[in-house]
C-alpha cells in the first residue's frame, strides 16, 4: 500500500474505533460487543500507526541534499 493510503487507514481505525468505544461508553445501555469492537480497532489503528512511524522515522536522513551538505562540510 502507499504511504498516505497506510496513514489515512491507521487514522481512520483509530477514530472510528474510539468513536465507538466513547458513543458505547457514554448511553444509558451499553453493548459489550460494540465497545469490544471499539476497543481492538483503536488499538489496532494504534499499533499499525506506530510501526508505521517506526519504519519512517529516519527518512529524513536520507534527503540528497543533507548528504551534500555533509560531503562539503567533511571537505573543509
Amino acid at each position: 500500500m502507499k504511504k498516505p493510503t497506510t496513514q489515512f487507514l491507521n487514522s481512520m481505525l483509530i477514530i472510528v474505533g474510539g468513536a465507538a468505544l466513547l458513543f458505547e461508553i457514554s448511553g444509558e445501555e451499553r453493548n459489550v460487543y460494540v465497545m469490544v469492537g471499539g476497543l481492538i480497532m483503536l488499538m489496532l489503528g494504534l499499533y499499525r500507526a506506530t510501526n508505521f512511524w517506526v519504519e519512517t522515522k529516519d527518512d529524513h536522513k536520507k534527503d540528497p541534499e543533507e548528504e551534500d551538505k555533509k560531503e562539503s562540510e567533511d571537505k573543509l
